[in-house]
């Protein structure tokens, strides 16, 4: 494509696709660029094209804006949710909005309390999370749920991958979900992870009695072209959070966790030696 030729949209497509096309019509015929749509905004000008193109979520603040500047009585506010419905693909419909940010996230930051982060899942250990959550879904919904869990890991293989950060508590690794073969495999496919894309690993040992987050999984992202988010989870719910001052507050839990857990290195040297143990049948109880 020549410099400066820009892609058609074919709203046909899909329903992001729909909403993008309709987006960029109204901005061109209100004589705006990108930059003087997003200006006021929070967010940068690549984001917004994204939108365009179908690529990425409308936030509903950046959608009240939008119809604040074009005029568009709520048009692109009301339709922040069937696009979001549509991008679901296999995920559960609170958590779809975070698996797409993470395609775009600069840096990602995770707390995991009691399951191994779905970004370091292998599928044996998807599955059996699955199964356990929905025991009556088929066989189909667990592959779907599987295929899309797995998928999300092709953000590592990304030019400018996000930097990881990890913090598990040693239950995670102690628990023997999968039989001592598969837990082997899970644990090593963790460690490969973590050395391969540089990413950082920490374990909080079962001997920290107390800490900063006790009360439940958290997931933290920064964008380059958009403000930070945190995450939450809870059976069968989910929330984003937005709010800078909360976000904050998710910051500081986060910073205060990492001087409880133990150092990166030690951390995989646990992890590396808890395969081995699943392997030679010493695990500990």
């Amino acid at each position: 494509m020549a410099r400066g030729q820009r892609k058609d949209i074919d709203g046909s497509e899909s329903v992001p696709c729909f909403y993008g096309k309709e987006l960029r019509f109204q901005r061109e015929e209100a004589g705006l660029t990108l930059e003087q749509l997003v200006e006021g905004s929070f967010y940068g000008t690549t984001y917004l094209s994204e939108i365009e193109r179908g690529q990425r979520r409308m936030p509903p603040d950046l959608a009240r804006h939008v119809d604040r500047v074009l005029k568009t009585d709520g048009y692109f506010e009301r339709g922040c949710d069937d696009v979001r419905k549509a991008r679901k693909g296999g995920h559960a419909e609170y958590f779809a909005d975070v698996a797409e940010m993470e395609k775009f996230a600069r840096t990602i930051e995770e707390w995991a309390p009691l399951l191994v982060p779905g970004l370091l899942q292998t599928a044996d250990y998807a599955r059996a999370i699955v199964r356990a959550g929905v025991p009556r879904a088929d066989d189909a919904y667990v592959q779907k749920n599987v295929t899309a869990r797995l998928g999300r890991a092709t953000i590592f293989r990304k030019e400018e991958p996000p930097a990881f950060w990890a913090i598990l508590d040693e239950s995670v690794i102690r628990r023997a979900v999968l039989p001592p073969e598969e837990m082997a495999e899970l644990l090593e496919h963790i460690a490969g992870v973590t050395r391969a894309t540089r990413s950082l690993l920490q374990i909080v040992p079962t001997s920290a009695v107390t800490h900063p987050f006790m009360m439940g999984m958290a997931k933290i992202m920064t964008f380059a072209d958009a403000p930070p988010v945190a995450y939450t989870e809870s059976l069968h719910s989910g929330q984003l959070i937005d709010d800078p001052r909360l976000v904050q507050h998710y910051r500081e839990s986060y910073d205060l966790l990492r001087a409880v857990a133990l150092p990166p290195e030690t951390s995989l040297a646990m992890v590396e030696a808890a395969a081995e143990d699943y392997r030679n049948g010493t695990q500990q109880r």
